[in-house]
């Protein structure tokens, strides 16, 4: 039995209202729109325009759609699919119930969205440039008796920017406390920040803050400045979601220190005649110089055999004269240090005459004699523990004697008994 039914189809130019035979096999509803005024966003709507048709056969699904996550400024394709369909149409909206597509009739002038496939099973839209404002539920219709609809979220991944390291102080100075900051904008979610001291990870504090729809990380490094900062690179590494390798910004930290010298020489026992040489050593930022050489206190007194170059000093024939302490100085803006040696010139013949060592040679005798000593009383010892345990074993039974003589003839008598006991075979 047939009945008139009034359908009224809602769209963001007007609404539209039409009485038809219901029900029929297939009915298309061709809906004037009456409106007194069209919205000037909306150009590509035609007064006359089909909207939907309806089947008996399709009021019992619903459509299918799937969640999508972008990266910001990418793009995001926006499926909705239905198992079987009589011209039924499919419609996308956005989060703020906006059509963007009826059908293949684009509704929304936004030149990012376009149409990539419209039949009566699918409808597949495309937004290019993604942002965050993109961000939400998008809603699929389908336009049975009565409208069927679906979500789909799209998720949108603000990508971090490029890390930033604030606090460096060119130079810093030893025994200083700095702060390195390490600040990433525009991330969403949150970005992950980890700091290195050269290869070896060391930890910082953390502090997130919106902004937004997208999040600002900063991560504080603080720290005591001494010399074996001197040269060391702190990386901050800013790890998320949207990227494929973390970004990464290094400093490299130039630390001023106070000088420290030493001095080093290129023979263990100078002889007479013998080219010599000894080496300023510094360690110091900046680099402490010039190296000043003295000997006793004063100034060098062969300069035609003492001579200087930068750090070394060389004496290019040793004599007797030679010995003393020879001192080298240098400095910089934080400090001054001086390092002594003290030259002691053996002659060669001395040392060619020196014979065998009699305090080596007398400490090793020592060492045997009281090694074999140690070894002549532990024998000894050895020898008179068993000597004894034979001769206690030899005058057994004599112990309980009144006097030797007993004890004797005891002894003697155990010897008789010990015979006594032999059995003889034949």
């Amino acid at each position: 039995r047939k009945q008139l039914i009034t359908i009224t189809v809602t769209d963001p130019v007007c609404v539209s209202t039409a009485t038809v035979l219901w029900p029929a096999t297939t009915v298309q509803l061709q809906l004037h729109l009456l409106c007194s005024q069209r919205r000037p966003d909306y150009p590509y709507l035609s007064h006359t325009q089909t909207y939907a048709s309806l089947k008996r056969g399709s009021q019992g699904q619903f459509p299918i759609t799937q969640n999508v996550t972008v990266v910001e400024g990418g793009t995001a394709n926006m499926t909705c699919r239905v198992d079987y369909n009589d011209n039924t149409s499919l419609q996308w909206s956005n989060p703020a119930q906006q059509t963007l597509f009826f059908g293949d009739k684009k509704a929304l002038r936004d030149h990012r969205i376009e149409l990539v496939r419209a039949t009566s099973q699918e409808l597949t839209i495309r937004i290019g440039d993604v942002s965050l404002s993109d961000e939400g539920l998008y809603t699929c219709s389908l336009f049975t008796m009565p409208v069927k609809t679906t979500k789909a979220f799209l998720t949108v991944l603000g990508v971090p920017g490029r890390p930033e390291i604030t606090g460096f102080t060119k130079p810093a100075m030893e025994g200083d406390v700095i702060t390195l900051t390490c600040t990433t904008t525009g991330s969403k979610p949150a970005a992950n920040i980890r700091w290195f001291r050269n290869d070896k990870e060391v930890q910082g504090t953390t502090e997130v803050n919106a902004t937004g729809k997208s999040f600002t990380v900063r991560s504080s490094l603080q720290f005591h400045v001494d010399r074996r900062d001197d040269g060391v690179a702190y990386t901050c590494s800013v790890e998320h979601v949207s990227l494929s390798n973390p970004y990464m910004t290094t400093e490299v930290l130039e630390v001023h220190y106070a000088p420290h010298l030493e001095i080093t020489h290129s023979l263990i026992i100078p002889q007479e005649g013998q080219y010599f040489k000894l080496e300023c050593v510094s360690i110091g930022n900046p680099i402490p110089e010039p190296v000043l050489w003295s000997k006793d206190g004063g100034e060098l007194p062969d300069i035609e055999r003492m001579i200087v170059e930068g750090r070394e000093l060389t004496i290019t024939t040793l004599n007797k004269t030679d010995n003393g302490t020879y001192r080298c100085e240098a400095s910089n803006h934080l400090g001054t240090s001086s390092a002594e040696y003290i030259l002691f010139v053996y002659d060669p013949n001395a040392l060619g005459q020196h014979g065998p060592d009699h305090a080596l040679i007398g400490g090793v005798v020592a060492v045997v004699v009281f090694i074999t000593l140690c070894l002549i009383i532990v024998l000894g010892r050895y020898l008179a523990r068993h000597k004894g345990t034979y001769l206690t074993h030899e005058a057994k039974g004599a112990e309980d004697a009144p006097d030797a003589d007993t004890a004797i003839i005891n002894a003697e008598g155990n010897h008789v008994h010990a015979e006594e006991k032999k059995e003889y075979f034949i």
